[in-house]
């Protein structure tokens, strides 16, 4: 009985391993969008917490301010029919850099509320903070340190 336990969980290992070997994917996100009532009140928020300059364009009757992004994910904020902030539903993690308390301690005084301070997850994962943006959205940062 030993020996079919063995080889059942050799087989689910050779499986798993043949599932990690096809997995395609480097990230799981490739973009992002953050709903906006008002374009430019939010484009100023995100300007002034990250010290960055958005640059907005019309696509298809939306109002699109690009977050600056050389490489990686990139993502935008939009305005427009069907662009609808929100405190529920799906949570994006935004980059807080090499220690987010340096974006968090901004949010406040853009426009925004603190919901969950700087926290420890744990050595490997690093921290994490939540906070309402100027619309509405609940967004989280994360960073190593």
């Amino acid at each position: 009985m030993g020996s079919t336990v063995n080889l059942k969980n050799k087989i689910k290992e050779a499986n798993l391993q043949k599932l990690k070997q096809k997995s395609v994917f480097k990230n799981f996100v490739t973009w992002f969008e953050i709903p906006a009532y008002n374009h430019y009140r939010s484009v100023a928020f995100y300007n002034y917490i990250y010290g960055i300059e958005i640059t907005t364009v019309e696509i298809n009757g939306l109002a699109m301010g690009f977050f600056p992004a050389e490489s990686g994910i990139g993502g935008a904020i939009v305005t427009g029919p069907g662009c609808v902030p929100s405190e529920v539903g799906p949570l994006i993690y935004l980059n807080g850099g090499e220690d987010l308390n340096e974006v968090l301690l901004k949010v406040n005084y853009g426009g925004g509320r603190v919901l969950t301070e700087k926290t420890f997850i744990s050595e490997t994962a690093g921290y994490f903070a939540l906070f309402i943006d100027s619309e509405g959205n609940r967004l989280a940062l994360h960073s190593r340190y």
